[in-house]
């Protein structure tokens, strides 16, 4: 099991610590960008490329064949809310990445619905970042980001892209969607 490193910032309530301005949910609030995609498992797939060419690629059982991890996690949105000790599962970018061979520093992660973030290679190594397809014990419901969505609970959530589809590795940053 995995835990996440967490935020310190104001108490919000007795003992617990989230950054400064956020407020403490028990709710998994639904916030999204878009419509929520419905993507069968059937039709799913996960590549990571580099911009010219694929160099990895998962249909829904071959990433399912994949070592998960269990994940205990805080998330923290920009929206200002907090939820504490939430569980997932799900499979690592350590795992994922294993055996590649690229001196690039950001990956652009894509998702089914358009969405796209940037996010720094190494904040999604060295067992911080996973792609969940669970949550609370269930699969992990469209409105969430199922069948699968980023997991990087060190970084506020817009960082953890619902509907993940795929991964381009850049040596320079490239803009996200909020960037545009």
């Amino acid at each position: 099991m995995t835990e996440s490193r967490g935020f310190v910032g104001r108490r919000g309530g007795s003992n617990v610590h989230l950054p400064p301005g956020q407020y403490l949910t028990t709710d998994f609030p639904v916030l999204s960008a878009g419509p929520t995609p419905h993507v069968p498992v059937d039709k799913w797939e996960l590549t990571i490329d580099d911009g010219t060419k694929v160099l990895r690629r998962w249909s829904w059982t071959s990433f399912r064949e994949l070592e998960t991890d269990s994940i205990t996690a805080d998330l923290h949105c920009v929206t200002r809310w907090s939820k504490l000790g939430t569980s997932w599962e799900g499979v690592s970018l350590d795992t994922l990445l294993k055996g590649l061979t690229s001196d690039a520093s950001f990956a652009l992660v894509r998702s089914y619905g358009g969405y796209t973030t940037n996010v720094p290679i190494k904040d999604l190594r060295d067992t911080q970042a996973w792609i969940a397809f669970r949550f609370d014990g269930a699969d992990l419901a469209p409105e969430h980001g199922g069948p699968a969505r980023l997991l990087v609970p060190h970084l506020y959530l817009w960082k953890s892209a619902k509907w993940v589809r795929g991964s381009t590795l850049f040596y320079h940053e490239q803009p996200g969607f909020w960037q545009r």
